[in-house]
């Protein structure tokens, strides 16, 4: 249960967060407004892509009634691997506890467990994540990756200038 921020005494009413993973309940208007201009890691993605991405993912939205207020998306070969990625609660219904519900539900997700490896990248969260058993890597002296923070802002100069 989390608390309805609309609620006016001094006592929020509990409310209910619905886990779903069915792609056509989810928000993509509201997804790629918050990835292209609020979040940290994906500012400036063109909705496109935003879209290009839910379709060859597995995407769990948050919702409080209809209204969605929580994403994550996990890129996987539902096999050996997945990436955690795209994880956020819209601001106004953080400190509810929706982070922790919608990780339970990724972890409980049937094409997520066996996995040999399950990776994600955060710069903030790392307490929610050790809870549900991520750590540092092992081995980061093994891993490498080809990392382009601009280039999404780059596609967007290239594009006005054409």
């Amino acid at each position: 249960m989390a608390a309805d921020p609309t609620c006016p005494s001094g006592t929020p009413e509990p409310v209910p967060l619905r886990i779903s993973h069915d792609p056509a309940e989810l928000d993509i208007a509201l997804i790629h407004d918050f990835l292209s201009t609020r979040s940290t890691w994906a500012r400036g993605i063109p909705r496109a892509l935003v879209e290009r991405a839910i379709a060859h993912s597995l995407c769990f939205g948050g919702f409080v009634d209809t209204r969605q207020v929580a994403f994550a998306r996990v890129v996987s070969d539902r096999a050996t691997f997945a990436n955690l990625v795209d994880v956020f609660v819209l601001p106004e219904w953080r400190g509810r506890g929706f982070a922790t519900a919608l990780m339970h539900a990724v972890d409980a997700h049937p094409d997520l467990q066996g996995l040999r490896r399950f990776t994600l990248a955060t710069a903030d969260a790392h307490a929610l994540y050790q809870r549900h058993g991520f750590t540092p890597p092992v081995a980061p002296d093994s891993l490498m990756e080809r990392y382009r923070p601009d280039v999404y802002q780059q596609a967007t100069r290239s594009a006005g200038t054409g």
